[in-house]
C-alpha cells in the first residue's frame, strides 16, 4: 500500500501562548512547536498498517520551514519519505485553501490511502481532511480508531458517542480523518533519527502547484480564552463513576 499521512506542525500544548502585537494572531517567535496530536496517531496507523502488508509511508506538510523539524521527526519513526510544501502563509489560509494544497501534492503520488489526524490542536477546524476527499473525488471516513485492510478495500472502526463505535467497509483509494487514542504511539529510535537524515524530502511550494491562498481576515482580535473552573458529578456506582472518570480524562482532558 502506498499510504500518504497528512501533519501539521503546531504550537507545543504546554506552551505559554501570547497574543502578537497585531492582535490579529498570536506571537510565533518564541514558541516551541510539535507534531499534532491526531496527526501522530494517523502516522502510527499508517506505520502498523505498512508493517502488516508492505508498502511506502509517505508524510506531507505545509507550512514555514521550521516544518522540516516536524518532517523529520516523522521519517526517524518510521515514514519512508516526504513532502515539504513550503508556504510561510498557512497562518492565514482557511481550511479549503490548505486541503487545495495538500490534495494537489496527493494527487501527484496517486495513493492507495489518504491519511489525516481528525483536527489540529491549534484551529481544531476538523475540516483539512474530508475537503481533501471532495476535492479528490474519494470516499472518506472520520472519527477513525483502526483500520484493517481487507481483500476488496478497508474495514475501518468509527468512535460514535457514549462509548459506542461504528464499522464501516470501505473502497480504496479513500481518505480517513484519525482520532486519537487508537494505538500507542512509538518514539523514534537513534537508529531511526541517523536514517532520517538520508530520506528524500521532496521540495514544493504553493505556486509549484498552482495554489493561491484565500485569507482568513480577522476583523477585530485575537484574544486569549477567560479561564474558568467548572464542577462535573459523575453519577453511578463508584465502579461506572471511576470508568466514566477514566473515559473522561482520556478523551476530553486528553492526559492518559
Amino acid at each position: 500500500m502506498k499510504i500518504i499521512v497528512a501533519i501539521k506542525q503546531v504550537p507545543d500544548r504546554d506552551a505559554q501562548v501570547r497574543i502578537d502585537p497585531s492582535a490579529k494572531w498570536i506571537e510565533e517567535s518564541d514558541l516551541q512547536f510539535a507534531l499534532n496530536e491526531s496527526d501522530a496517531y494517523a502516522l502510527e496507523e499508517a506505520l502498523q498498517l505498512k508493517e502488516k502488508h508492505g508498502g511506502e509511508v509517505i508524510v506531507l506538510s505545509a507550512g514555514p520551514e521550521r516544518i522540516g523539524q516536524t518532517i523529520r521527526e516523522a521519517l526517524a519513526k518510521g515514514a519512508d519519505r516526504a513532502i515539504n510544501i513550503t508556504c510561510d502563509d498557512l497562518a492565514t489560509r482557511d481550511a479549503l485553501s490548505v486541503a487545495h494544497l495538500l490534495a494537489a501534492a496527493a494527487k501527484q503520488e496517486n495513493p492507495d490511502l489518504l491519511l489525516t489526524g481528525l483536527q489540529s490542536e491549534d484551529l481544531g477546524l476538523g475540516q483539512t481532511g474530508v475537503i481533501v476527499a471532495e476535492l479528490l473525488g474519494l470516499p472518506h471516513a472520520t472519527l477513525i480508531m483502526h483500520v484493517e485492510k481487507t481483500e476488496s478495500g478497508l474495514t475501518v472502526k468509527r468512535e460514535l458517542e457514549e462509548g459506542w463505535f461504528q464499522h464501516i467497509d470501505l473502497p480504496t483509494p479513500a481518505v480517513l480523518t484519525i482520532q486519537s487514542g487508537g494505538n500507542k504511539l512509538r518514539y523514534a529510535t537513534l537508529m531511526g533519527i541517523k536514517r532520517a537524515k538520508l530520506k528524500e524530502v521532496r521540495q514544493l511550494s504553493a505556486a509549484d502547484l498552482a495554489q493561491d491562498g484565500s485569507p482568513v481576515v480577522v476583523l477585530d482580535r485575537v484574544t486569549l480564552p477567560h479561564k474558568q473552573k467548572s464542577t462535573q458529578m459523575l453519577p453511578g456506582s463508584p465502579k461506572e463513576a471511576a470508568a466514566a472518570l477514566v473515559e473522561k480524562l482520556k478523551f476530553e482532558v486528553r492526559v492518559l
